[in-house]
């Protein structure tokens, strides 16, 4: 079961950082049992992915996590968001409770984005 509050191309970029440093972000998603509990980078991505695009009514970013979340308090990761031209957006994700196998974490984009590649 997935329960989200949360808040937050070029234009995704800009949006999704004017977001995170508005109003912050926070998830939580049941996972499957493990000890300690864990959720897959590729469900953490397309979880990001979908509140991003929630919060800035604009199609869904790609984003990238490169490993799981362990769900242990304090435990942080860095995904990354890849707009349409190549530009790059950080997203610290860090696990602020775990309640049995449910995982609640914020996350927050990056104030500045990087440039695309040359």
């Amino acid at each position: 079961m997935f329960k989200a509050r949360m808040t937050t191309g070029v234009s995704i970029l800009a949006a999704a950082a004017a977001s995170s440093l508005l109003l912050g972000c926070s998830a939580s998603v049941e996972v499957n049992k493990s000890t300690p509990p864990k959720l897959s980078a590729d469900k953490l991505s397309s979880t990001l992915s979908e509140k991003l695009a929630a919060a800035t009514g604009r199609p869904k970013p790609h984003i990238s996590c490169p490993e799981d979340l362990v769900g242990k308090v304090g435990t942080t990761t860095r995904c990354t968001l890849t707009a349409d031209d190549g530009s790059t957006l950080g997203v610290t994700v860090k696990v602020t409770s775990v309640k049995g196998d449910q995982i609640h974490y914020d996350f927050k984009a990056d104030d500045k984005a990087s440039p695309a590649p040359n």
